[in-house]
């Protein structure tokens, strides 16, 4: 069986985790099937949304599949993380996480690469590389880093704190907090919604906004009305309009 299922349904595909005997930890063959999948998404696919198998979203790094490296192994190791999981983000795709169980390590550095996180109340968010003598490697001081701040995520990553789906909301690790066996339909139901977006704009707020945070601001509101001279004046822009003025909704390309 393949280490990631794809379900194409319509304009959403769901990706779902395939390793449930390991909690869906991390491993190479993972993580290539789903750089190949934002690699090249099927034709007509507008919204993705990740699953995991069994009880668990992703449990972080497969410790079991550990290969020695020397220093600069792990370097490109690391990097071939950071590539991936900037595609996830930056693919152009929406991506919605329907998350259950373990959010941990390498999982939560999946879950803050994609862009709507939802959780259900058995979550458990954690950087448990600390305890383990190790450091993350996949994005986390990032990802993770910008939403909590530096000062959260050290002690966080100090003490191995584990963050219920409650604080995980407060806190911005997840978006929604929904009641048991409800992640995946909240997520469908929400991507089927993003999916009726206009593309361009959909492109638009995915690519823009995390870069312009990392902007300077008079760069960032720059690139805001390129974004802006760029949406409005394409032909689904007018559809949005007359679909306005007509009480209608909107049928965009």
């Amino acid at each position: 069986m393949p280490d990631l299922l794809v379900d194409v349904q319509e304009a959403i595909a769901v990706l779902t985790l395939n390793r449930p005997d390991k909690r869906n930890a991390m491993s190479d063959g993972l993580l290539a099937e789903i750089d190949a999948f934002f690699s090249a998404p099927p034709d007509g696919v507008r919204v993705a949304v990740i699953i995991g198998a069994g009880s668990h979203y992703c449990s972080g790094l497969d410790l079991s599949e550990h290969v020695a490296r020397d220093a600069e192994g792990t370097l490109h190791h690391s990097r071939g993380w950071h590539a991936v999981m900037d595609k996830v983000q930056g693919s152009g795709l929406p991506v919605v996480s329907a998350m259950t169980g373990a959010v941990i390590g390498g999982g939560l550095e999946l879950a803050t690469s994609t862009h709507v996180r939802i959780a259900e109340p058995d979550c458990i968010f954690q950087l448990p590389e600390g305890r383990r003598g190790i450091f993350v490697g996949g994005g986390a001081t990032v990802r993770v880093g910008r939403i909590l701040g530096p000062d959260r995520m050290t002690e966080m990553m100090l003490t191995g704190r584990k963050y219920g789906t409650d604080d995980a909301v407060a806190l911005g690790l997840a978006h929604y907090a929904v009641g048991p066996g409800e992640a995946l339909p909240r997520a469908m139901e929400i991507a089927a919604q993003i999916a009726g977006n206009a593309r361009l704009s959909n492109y638009m707020m995915i690519q823009g906004i995390a870069r312009i945070a990392d902007m300077s601001r008079q760069d960032g509101l720059f690139v805001e009305s390129l974004a802006t001279a760029l949406s409005q004046t394409s032909p689904d822009a007018a559809e949005g309009l007359a679909a306005f003025l007509e009480k209608r909704s909107p049928r965009f390309r």
